[in-house]
This record gives structure tokens, sequence and C-alpha cells, in this order.
């Protein structure tokens, strides 16, 4: 009687707890709304930035393998380090995770090294906040799992726990809270130059069930979906996509870029990872009916496909896990790489000889088209197999520099050219 009674009293408490924080993010998120502030302390989660594991770090960036004249250092210790928004301002970026933090670092004296790394916006409650994009006059996006929040003047508001903030979608609008999973929660967003916010929905399935591709394809799970940046006008982009954990628009001629990750259990070398260029909306990048490229699906190999299926640029290494990409728009890499497409490979957990941990380059033809993709930077993976770090994000710098995330390792990397 009595253990059952302390196993009542310690779930009451659980829940009571669990309840009493729901109730403050409730509360905090009204106040913030109502320019209000909210109490929480100012004494910042921050991230130790020297010692044995900054060193460590700093050791395993010895093996990775770049072209000639290039460079890569560590730039800042950042836990769970996945998509990158680099402020417009310069000031400070902004890293997501798909846990329950975003962190902003700070390279405070310019000399090309995180000084400050902590927790941004500690007064919000985060859940899954791995996509982050900036807008061209200041305005951070930040796709959750199942949310989408705005926060002007990020680069101002940084600096103190309690921030303004906006709702685009509201908690359970994304998706359908019916199709709420543990799978594929990965969010990225962009700002396009029509001025509307995209953000990649994946689907949670390896290969969904039939019955669920009306509501998918309605709703623009496995797709791309726009909206105004205000949330109105929501429509679904693209359809026929996986799991894209990666996307850009070109800036030369406005068109979508974005990976893809392809389905697991089909054997080692198949299906292909994929590189999509999206020229106009309402186009079908043919999933579930294909796997990858062209390798059909066994679940969906008896279905017609649907019309005007649009092929990938690149058909990627299988099981590579092809995720984060950006365009080099700046002038500091040689003039090969100017204009053409980075991209991180994270490396899958399906394949018997694990290949990606690198960074790939795609040139674009004079027609916009891809060139011929080729490897930039490896090493992560080791020839035993070991993975070193794991690759998952690269942004464009104001200097024309590159930064690199890694999950695994918890940083982010600069990679940099000696003209």
């Amino acid at each position: 009687m009595k253990t059952w009674l302390l196993a009542s009293v310690a779930t009451l408490g659980l829940m009571v707890a669990s309840g009493a924080s729901a109730q403050d993010a409730t509360d905090n998120m009204k106040k913030l709304q109502g320019m209000q502030s909210t109490g929480t302390s100012m004494d910042f989660r921050t991230v130790e930035q020297t010692g044995e594991y900054a060193d460590q770090l700093k050791k395993n960036l010895e093996n990775i393998n770049l072209p000639d004249g290039f460079k890569i250092e560590l730039y800042a210790v950042v836990p769970d380090a996945r998509h990158i928004a680099v402020g417009p301002q310069g000031v400070a970026t902004f890293v997501g995770t798909r846990k329950q933090n975003v962190w902003v670092v700070t390279d405070r004296d310019k000399n090309r090294v995180g000084d400050e790394v902590k927790e941004f916006a500690p007064s919000i409650e985060f859940a899954i906040p791995n996509g982050v994009c900036f807008s061209k006059d200041g305005f951070l996006y930040i796709a959750e799992q199942n949310r989408v929040l705005v926060l002007p003047a990020a680069e101002f508001f940084y600096e103190s726990p309690d921030v303004a903030v906006g709702v685009v979608v509201d908690q359970g609008e994304l998706v359908p809270t019916s199709e709420e999973s543990f799978n594929h929660t990965a969010r990225v967003c962009r700002i396009g130059p029509d001025d509307r916010l995209y953000i990649s929905l994946g689907q949670p399935y390896n290969v969904p069930p039939a019955e669920k591709l009306d509501l998918y394809n309605k709703e623009g799970i496995g797709g791309i979906i726009s909206m105004n940046r205000d949330g109105s006008d929501r429509k679904v982009y693209a359809t026929g996509v996986r799991n894209s954990v990666g996307m850009q628009f070109n800036p030369d001629d406005g068109k979508l870029w974005f990976t893809d990750n392809q389905v697991d259990g089909m054997g080692d070398d198949i299906p292909p990872g994929e590189l999509n260029m999206a020229s106009k909306a309402g186009e079908n990048f043919g999933f579930p009916y294909y796997g990858g490229g062209d390798v059909r699906t066994e679940e969906f190999k008896s279905e017609e496909i649907p019309a005007d299926v649009v092929m990938p640029q690149v058909e990627m290494a299988a099981h590579a896990a092809d995720l984060g990409m950006d365009f080099y728009g700046a002038d500091s890499f040689p003039a090969k790489y100017q204009g053409g497409i980075f991209s991180a490979q994270h490396g899958s957990w399906n394949r018997t000889e694990p290949v990606g941990a690198r960074i790939m380059f795609t040139p674009l033809t004079e027609e916009g088209t891809a060139g011929e993709t080729e490897v930039f930077a490896d090493g992560w993976l080791t020839d035993s197999g070991e993975y070193l770090g794991r690759p998952v994000d690269v942004a464009v710098m104001k200097d024309g520099s590159m930064l690199v995330s890694d999950d695994l390792a918890g940083a982010l990397y600069r990679i940099s050219y000696d003209k």
C-alpha cells in the first residue's frame, strides 16, 4: 500500500509539474506577444568554448580533406547543431536543433571565431526548432515540428531572455495532430523571392500507406508548402517529396532547389539521394511511386505514376542522407564555386558500409541546371567506418566564408579560402 501511495504521489507531482510548465509556457507567450516582461532569469545557459572538448574538435579537423587553398577551423561549440540562419546584419548566427533549444552564436571581436554561444529566447518553450531562416528585413522564422514562430529584430533581442514574437502557425496546425510523429520531424524554411514563407514537411513513414496520400497531398505533407509571412494564404507548392531537410532559392533565377532523403531498406546501393529543382508551383517529384531517382518502390510498383513527374537534377550516393544546402553567392571562393550549390551529406543508418559525412559541390550550367557534382570536403568518416562528425547544414557568411554544422560533434566549422 505504501509503495502504491508513494508511486501515486510521484505521478501526481509529475502531472502537476508538467501542467505548470505548460501553463507557464502559454503565459510567457501571451506576455511576449503583449511586449511584457516574463520575469525569466537573465542567467542564460551558455556553452563553454575552450577546454579539452574544443581542443579535441580542433584536432579532429586535421582529418578533413579540402581543395587547395581552403582551410577549416572550429567556429563554435554548439550542442546538437542543425540548421543555420546567419543574421542579415552579421551580428549573430542562430542555430536550430532537433531538441528544445535554439542557440545564438556571437563573434564579438570579429576574429572569425564564435566567442559566445548561449540559449536563445529561454522564455519560450520550443519543440524541435530545427528550421531557422531569416527574411532580408531581419525577421527570424523558426519552424518547429508543429508550429511556426516569427521573431522580429532577433539580432537585437537575443541579448535578453524576452523577445518580440509572433505566431505564424499555431501549435498543432502545421500538420494535423493525427500525423504528428517521432519520425521525419525536422522542418526547414526559407523566404522566397515572392516574399512568401516556404516550409518542407517530411512525411512520417518510410513509405506511407496508400490511404494516407490524399490527406498528405492536401496538407503538403511529403512536400513543400508556402504561405504569406503572417501565415495566411497557405498553399501546397510541391508534392512527391519524401523528406526534404534542405532547400534554397537560386538568387539568379528564383527557382527553388531542395535535397530529398530517399527510401530505406532497399539495399546499400539503391535508391539514390536527390538534389531537385522546382521551376513552378504544383510540380510532383515522384515519391512514393519512386523511392529515389527512377527506382520504383515495392509498395507502389503496380500503381500508375502521376503524369509529368519531375526527376532529380542530381542523383546522389544511396543512403548518404543529403540535408542542408546553400548557394554560394559571395566572391571569396574561387570563380569555380561562385553561383554553385554546397550541400551536406549527413550519412544514413541504413547502409552496411556507411557513406556521406561530407560536403558536396554542384556547379550550375549557363541554363541554370546542375553540372557534375563532386566532393568538396570529407574526412569525417574514417576508413574504419567511424563518424568523427556528421555535417547537417551549410551557410554562407557575410565575409564569404562558409559555416558547416555538425550535430554529432555539436559544432559549427568555418571554411575559408586564402587567396
